[in-house]
């Protein structure tokens, strides 16, 4: 098994004996092709939440600071992660994160770029919008609600697909598709309030 596999079903014990984790909409999930999956940002333990409880292996673009931190860069590499510089457009960043969409992989991103302070869902980068746009893509949008707290309870919840292939020939269409994800996340973390 890989380090991967391992990191998942150890996450997915922890998740479920100490915050009794819900999951809902993982038939929304395609098995076949390249997804963006785009999800709210509330904790440091959103990616091994959304990684572990996914049906699928998600590979997740992060802030390439982590990478430089001794132990923890190599392993975040080592399940897959790749590095993104904030604040401006990384070109490398992109080019990772389209070919594993295009291999029919699955790429975690937060599109706030940065977790909330106050549990409300932030602006969207339009990074996101620039994945999104591409023909070969199906982006899923994902809500985390609940406490990381000891015996907290968390639920997850997987949006149907949303198809943004009408702005791809609008002017500002990167921004566009971003806040189309954004609003859809809005509605999954309403609709399933706790």
């Amino acid at each position: 098994m890989s380090l991967y596999g391992v990191g998942k079903g150890l996450f997915r014990i922890y998740f479920k004996l100490f915050n009794k984790v819900t999951v809902e909409g993982e038939e929304n999930i395609p098995k076949d092709r390249g997804i963006l999956l785009c999800s709210n940002h509330i904790n440091n333990l959103d990616p091994p939440l959304v990684g572990a409880m996914c049906p699928r292996d998600v590979r997740f673009m992060a802030k390439s600071e982590l990478f430089t931190i001794p132990v923890l860069g190599k392993l975040i590499y080592k399940v897959g992660a790749f590095p993104v510089k904030r604040g401006m457009s990384d070109k490398q960043a992109l080019r990772s994160g389209m070919k594993i969409l295009k291999d029919g992989g699955v790429v975690g991103l937060f599109p706030e770029g940065t977790r909330s302070k106050d549990g409300k869902l932030g602006e969207g980068l339009s990074g996101a919008g620039f994945f999104a746009l591409r023909p070969e893509v199906t982006v899923v949008p994902c809500a985390i609600q609940g406490s990381y707290k000891p015996f907290g309870r968390l639920k997850i919840v997987y949006g149907k697909p949303v198809d943004l292939s009408p702005l791809r020939q609008e002017q500002g269409a990167a921004k566009k598709a971003t806040q189309a994800i954004m609003q859809e996340i809005q509605e999954l973390i309403e609709k399933h309030h706790k």
